[in-house]
């Protein structure tokens, strides 16, 4: 009796049917918990997830007996192509316009100079300590990428803790701040990465200055390109008569193309989609139909949501990847002073702009009709950003 193609069971022929299975079964399980901590301003759906993924991960070791604590495996590609685009663009989309503009001044300061002057400071700190404490074979390239991968902040969790209607300005600066430092620091990378670091001189900073400049600037331009085109083409072509569908539809794909056409490009895809975003939640999303305004705001948050849990997870798995540990070959002396260094530059490179930079804005902004920030809003805003986040995972996988 021949056996129909259709009986044939799916997993036999597709191996990772399993492994993706289990995967989304635990990304469901991070969601429920997450509901429950809820209330609890202190742990968030990030915090959770990577707790999970070490839990899983540390199952799977044991069952697979020391030989992985991954259930699926993934490159860099996935996180650069797939999972930051819709992040960065819900950022863009979300973004209280009014608030994010009224302090934009401040909020580049922070997010733009902010990271030069972080990246600067752990970048010539580990270079000096690094050796000290007995770690060494990494090239300038390598120093200069892990200062920036470290001046990429994550703001989530401190915005579980702050209230937008309670404190408008702190919530404006922190959000602002995290989005366009995200944007700057893939920006500063990819133009770290062309750096020929074997002729490090003084023009080596112009240059990268340079590079930083224009692909900032560029891809700012794509973006607000694709995001008027996109309103333009609702406007004009009312989609919404026939369906809501195609409409959302548009707006999806066009992010998505922006972020690509930046890729290709060679810009920076997350300044672009970034960007694209905001200008879309200004014109494009007034140009749609009732229904279709409150079906994005929703799809791009659990698109974005979605995709965080899922970075996270997969990091909290990777934290006990074994290839790893043994590849680097590092006492537990020399692990514990490379973290302890890092943190502590952490720590130094964020006071060394959040303080001057912020007096500078208040000095700048003293004649104006603008609320000064305060001393205790200067420490929550340097508090806000030592945690990293989506951003610094994925430069770290793809350096």
């Amino acid at each position: 009796m021949a056996v129909s193609p259709f009986d044939i069971n799916l997993a036999s022929d597709h191996p990772q049917v399993v492994p993706i299975s289990v995967f989304v079964a635990v990304l469901c399980i991070c969601l429920v918990i997450g509901h429950l901590f809820e209330e609890n301003r202190w742990v968030n759906e990030s915090i959770t997830a990577i707790i999970i993924g070490c839990i899983t991960g540390t199952a799977i070791l044991f069952l697979s007996k020391g030989a992985s604590s991954h259930i699926l495996r993934f490159n860099e590609e996935l996180f650069f192509i797939y999972l930051l685009p819709p992040i960065i663009f819900n950022a863009g989309f979300q973004v209280k316009k009014k608030q994010f503009f009224r302090n934009f001044f401040t909020i580049m300061l922070f997010g733009v100079v902010g990271v030069f002057i972080s990246t600067t400071i752990i970048t010539a700190g580990i270079w000096w300590l690094f050796p000290k404490i007995g770690f060494v074979g990494l090239t300038p390239r390598d120093f200069l990428a892990v200062g920036t991968i470290f001046s990429s902040t994550d703001t989530v969790c401190t915005l579980q803790v702050l209230q937008q209607d309670d404190t408008p300005l702190l919530y404006s600066l922190v959000f602002g701040e995290g989005v366009v430092n995200d944007a700057t620091s893939v920006v500063l990378f990819n133009a770290i990465q062309k750096l020929d670091v074997s002729r490090l001189d003084g023009w080596a900073i112009v240059r990268v200055v340079g590079d930083f400049l224009y692909l900032f600037s560029t891809s700012t331009l794509l973006g607000v390109a694709a995001g008027l085109v996109t309103a333009y083409a609702l406007k004009a072509l009312y989609f919404g008569r026939h369906s809501t569908d195609r409409e959302i539809a548009l707006m999806v794909l066009m992010a998505y193309l922006s972020y690509m056409l930046a890729e290709l490009l060679q810009l920076s895809g997350i300044l672009t989609v970034f960007f694209c975003g905001i200008v879309m939640s200004h014109y494009a999303w007034h140009n749609v139909t009732e229904n279709s305004r409150i079906t994005t705001r929703h799809i791009f948050a659990t698109m974005s949501f979605i995709a965080e849990v899922f970075i996270f997870l997969y990091v909290g798995m990777d934290a006990l990847d074994m290839e790893k540990w043994k590849v680097a070959k590092l006492s537990f002396e020399t692990a514990l002073g490379i973290d302890a260094t890092v943190v502590f530059l952490i720590l130094l490179g964020r006071a060394a702009f959040i303080f001057p930079l912020s007096s500078l804005s208040n000095r700048i902004n003293k004649h104006a009709d603008r609320t000064s920030i305060t001393f205790k809003h200067q420490v929550i805003i340097w508090w806000a950003g030592l945690m990293r986040g989506a951003v610094s995972i994925a430069l770290a996988f793809k350096q």
